[in-house]
Order: structure tokens, then C-alpha cells, then sequence
């Protein structure tokens, strides 16, 4: 669901859109709604980017985010109403950003003799008979995105300074308001959002989740739901409206990646005998030998005296020798249990 830029001067995806309506209403004005003016562009531009600093990376949100701010009603700066609006907004739908972000704009008005007056939080006439409109968005950090409109020759360092100063001011005490209403991102997402579950798993394992000719994958998909995606290097995206389906198929694709530790336990179905030994599967397409000598603690004569193929049976990974060869143990995995029983 990313969106795909491709022009001449980049080629990229972007994973957060900000979008921002401004219908002729919100001002009294009367003209047709078609597409987006300039304003349109630049001022969801400007809320876009004071953003974009506080987001989640990709790994811990691996959602595309689509902001819409609609302006029903404007007397001052709307794009700074935009980005306070669209943190609070982002915070209530679950969205971990790093920071709150609160804007304001700043108005300048000069004299004929060099003097001038800076304004904070300008409105509609102050904006069109002033001489600047300088807008900041920022944490309570630093700025994240500035924009100004100059009708003058120019602005003087003192000008910007102290324009900068009240601006930091404003920013601070708007953003008590958004805090004092919530005071930080909330913990778990509407359960109407759908569930984005983000792995990393050894490439090498990419092979064994896809399965010969897709029929692992498929088989995940169709008996859980959800959508699975795969990257080359190991990411798996794991997307699904039921939370239950998600987490099965976490666990599913687990089970097929993940690497047997010496000393764990399993419950390992036997799935060949040998004379020396029995195989068994401790997880999936992943299978290790009880030598006969580990599958009790006295003479066994014939494996099947003790397992059978289908048996489940508790198991400890014994070793892993070089070649990567699971080596299992029945008998220290009965003795375990036995010990975990007795409180020992």
C-alpha cells in the first residue's frame, strides 16, 4: 500500500501521506470543487514534514499511514491546526511516534521608520495585511519543519530571532493543551485496524516457509487468512484482520524457522526406524536421531521394543554436530521430566 514516486529526480516509496482539503467554504468563499490547488499541496507538504521525523521506523510499524486533515472552518493557519491535529490523531489510533509535534504561525509587521512587531498565532487579516508568515512545527526537542511567505525586501537576524523565541513559546503552551487531552500514543489499536506482525528470519529459511512450489505458504494462508510477504532478506509481514489468525501463523512460520538449541525439550514424532537408532521430527522438516543407546537407560535389543513410527515421545536435544545433524535423547528427556515432577 506504499506510495510508489517515481520522477526524474527519485525513485522511492513513501509509507506516509498526508493529505490536506481546503474547500472554498471554510474561508466564505463560493468556487467548484475540483482537484488540488496550491495551497492544497503545499500546506499538506508542510504538515507532511513536521511529521515525518516522529514516526515509527518501518521494523517496529509496519504500516502505510494515510492522514486526511479536513478544513471546515479558517481564520488563521490551518496547516499548523493540521499538524497538531494529525499528532493527536495519530496517538489516539495507536501510532508510537517518537514525540508529540505542535505548530504555530508567526506574523511580522514593519514600519516605514525600521521598526516592527512580531505577532504570534496570526489570523486571517493579520496574515494578509502583514508582511511575513513564518510557520514552525516542532517537538518540545527542536523544529522539524519551517515555511515562510515574505512580501518584504527581506528580515533582519533580530527579526527572526525573536520571531523563533515567541514561536517556541506558543509551541510549548499549545502543546500542554494536546497532552492535558492525551498524553501520549495509546497502547493497542482499534480492534477494527488490521494486525501487521513484522519477523526476521535467517534467509537461508525462506526456501522452507515458501515450500516446493508454494505449498507451505499456501498451506499457512489458507488455513489461517492472513496475507504473508516475504523479503530477500529475511523480513516476513504477516497481515491480517483477526489478531488469533495473525499470532497462528507467527507461530506456524516459527516453528519452521527456528533453530534447535542443544538441551532443549520437545515432543518428537517418530517417523523412521533404523537398527541403530529412530528418527524423529521436532519441528517441522526438521528431524534428529535417538541413537538406540539414548532411547532408555538399560540394553535395548530392538528399537521397536521402545517407539514406534507415529509415536510422540519427549526428547532433548543431546548435540549438534558440524555437519549441522541433530543427535536427540529419549532417556535424559524421561529423566528430566521425572526430576521436574520430584520438584527437583
Amino acid at each position: 500500500d506504499e506510495m510508489v514516486v517515481d520522477t526524474m529526480e527519485t525513485d522511492e516509496k513513501k509509507r506516509y501521506m498526508h493529505f490536506y482539503n481546503f474547500p472554498a467554504y471554510s474561508v466564505g468563499e463560493i468556487k467548484p470543487m475540483r482537484g488540488p490547488g496550491r495551497r492544497e499541496v503545499g500546506h499538506g507538504a508542510l504538515a507532511e514534514k513536521a511529521l515525518i521525523p516522529v514516526l515509527p521506523n518501518k521494523e517496529d510499524f509496519p504500516y502505510t499511514i494515510h492522514l486526511v486533515s479536513e478544513v471546515l472552518s479558517s481564520n488563521g493557519s490551518s496547516s499548523q491546526a493540521s499538524v497538531c491535529g494529525s499528532t493527536l490523531s495519530l496517538m489516539d489510533a495507536g501510532v508510537p511516534i517518537k514525540k508529540p509535534v505542535s505548530g504555530i504561525a508567526m506574523g511580522v509587521i514593519t514600519g516605514t521608520d525600521g521598526s516592527f512587531k512580531v505577532l504570534t498565532d496570526i489570523q486571517g487579516l493579520e496574515d494578509h495585511y502583514g508582511d511575513t508568515d513564518f510557520k514552525v512545527a516542532g517537538t518540545t526537542d527542536g523544529i522539524t519543519a519551517m515555511q515562510m511567505d515574505v512580501k518584504i525586501d527581506g528580515l533582519t537576524p533580530d527579526m527572526l530571532g525573536i520571531a523563533i523565541k515567541q514561536a517556541k513559546e506558543a509551541r510549548l503552551q499549545i502543546m500542554q493543551v494536546m497532552l492535558a487531552a492525551l498524553p501520549e500514543p495509546r497502547k493497542v489499536m482499534s480492534p477494527y485496524a488490521p494486525r501487521i506482525i513484522t519477523l526476521h528470519i535467517n534467509p537461508e529459511k525462506i526456501r522452507d516457509v515458501i515450500g516446493p512450489g508454494g505449498k507451505m505458504i499456501n498451506q499457512i494462508i489458507d488455513e489461517t487468512g492472513v496475507s504473508i510477504d516475504i523479503e530477500d532478506d529475511g523480513s516476513v509481514f504477516i497481515t491480517s484482520a483477526d489478531e488469533g489468525a495473525a499470532k497462528k501463523a507467527t507461530e506456524w512460520i516459527n516453528n519452521i524457522t527456528r533453530e534447535v538449541v542443544v538441551g532443549e525439550l520437545f515432543q518428537g514424532r517418530i517417523t523412521r526406524i533404523m537398527n541403530f537408532g529412530a528418527f524423529a521430527e521436532v519441528l517441522p522438516n526438521q528431524e534428529g536421531l535417538i541413537h538406540i543407546s539414548e532411547l532408555a537407560d538399560y540394553r535395548v535389543e530392538k528399537v521397536d521394543d521402545i517407539v514406534k513410527v507415529g509415536d510422540m515421545v519427549p526428547v532433548i536435544v543431546k548435540e549438534i554436530d558440524a555437519q549441522g545433524r541433530i543427535n536427540l535423547s529419549h532417556k535424559m528427556a524421561k529423566a528430566r521430566l521425572v526430576r521436574e515432577e520430584l520438584g527437583q
